[in-house]
């Protein structure tokens, strides 16, 4: 086995009924909700270097893609999938934390955010500096929340007026943490000039 996490470029459009193969596979094995999206949308992720894509050398074996939202005040990573036989060997990781890099490399000052359903997930967003929010956090871009139509919980999304649904919001403000990163230095050299 030899997996290779890389930005997706136009070479790898052989690539996008597996995604969206696995994304179903997935949405019926869980029995919740994952937003199937077009080969056209996947394809132009794939195109406009927005996409990360996992590859066991030739074999399609996982993906993510990044979204800008809210005039790029917010960035999702979405479609996060790993191929049932490649499950549980670290690469959702892998994928996760090459989308979290292009994002914060190609929109340094937005925050990024995601919906999951996913204890697994969390655990990834978290190490990432990810945080639980309410729905009220994410970005009111309507045209996010239109993704959520081919849901199987989109009923529930409209029933509790856009606050709630089985998804968690999940967020990552880089004021925040760049906030942390000084308060983290100047305690460093306050203790270093007390020693």
């Amino acid at each position: 086995m030899k997996i290779t996490v890389v930005v997706a470029s136009e070479k790898h459009l052989r690539y996008v009924q597996d995604i969206n193969d696995a994304i179903d596979a997935a949405a019926q094995a869980r029995g919740t909700g994952i937003a199937r999206r077009t080969n056209e949308y996947i394809s132009g992720k794939i195109t406009g270097g927005k996409a990360i894509l996992a590859l066991n050398r030739e074999e399609f074996v996982g993906f993510c893609y990044i979204e800008s939202w809210g005039h790029q005040k917010f960035v999702a990573n979405s479609g996060l999938i790993v191929k049932e036989a490649y499950r549980g060997l670290g690469i959702a990781k892998q994928i996760k934390k090459a989308a979290f890099d292009l994002s914060r490399e190609r929109f340094p000052d937005a925050k990024l955010f995601g919906l999951t359903t996913g204890e697994q997930v969390m655990r990834i967003n978290t190490s990432l500096g990810y945080v639980p929010v309410t729905f009220a956090k994410l970005t009111d871009d309507e045209e996010f929340w239109e993704g959520c139509k081919s849901c199987v919980n989109y009923d529930i999304l409209l029933r509790t007026n856009m606050t709630k649904c089985l998804c968690t919001g999940m967020i990552y403000d880089p004021a925040e943490h760049h906030e942390e990163k000084k308060k983290s230095s100047a305690l460093g050299k306050l203790l270093k000039k007390l020693a």
